[in-house]
């Protein structure tokens, strides 16, 4: 009986792998050719198609982790890495902290955009927690509070 269910586990985990990663054939050659144009560098890429016009690829570079988003027809979104607290420049923590009293960075990540670069956290403060962007001045660009997605 223990054997049936650790195969039944194994396939359950094998289908459920197979639905949530693209292949490589499937990404469309403009999005492929403008990832490696942008990131020559880039090592052990994997693929998923984020909504009906984007797609994600994760990947590691420099010894870190990335992801960076294009759309269909290759233009590039997105692209970010996660940092340690202590990387995040004084004056963004402390416009952060200032901003949201009483707050813990539970995430804290750089994110890459044509329009420019933000400073992404998750932010949490006891059963609150949000998504919080920063541009490099320490000005507020955005902000997502996750107890109100999760209840609608």
């Amino acid at each position: 009986m223990k054997s049936l269910k650790v195969v039944l586990a194994g396939v359950f985990a094998c289908t459920l792998f197979a639905f949530t990663t693209t292949s490589v054939e499937k990404v469309p050659q403009k999005v492929k050719d403008a990832f490696t144009q942008k990131f020559p560098d880039a090592k052990s890429v994997k693929w998923d198609k984020e909504s009906q016009n984007e797609w994600e690829a994760a990947f590691k570079m420099k010894r870190m982790k990335y992801s960076a988003n294009f759309t269909n027809d290759g233009m590039w979104k997105e692209t970010e890495h996660e940092i340690e607290e202590a990387q995040v420049p004084s004056n963004i923590k402390k416009s952060l902290m200032e901003k949201f009293k009483g707050y813990t960075i539970e995430e804290s990540e750089i994110s890459e955009t044509p329009q420019g670069m933000v400073y992404e956290f998750e932010i949490k403060k006891k059963e609150t927690e949000m998504e919080v962007a920063l541009d490099a001045s320490g000005k507020v660009v955005s902000t997502e509070d996750h107890d109100k997605e999760d209840k609608d």
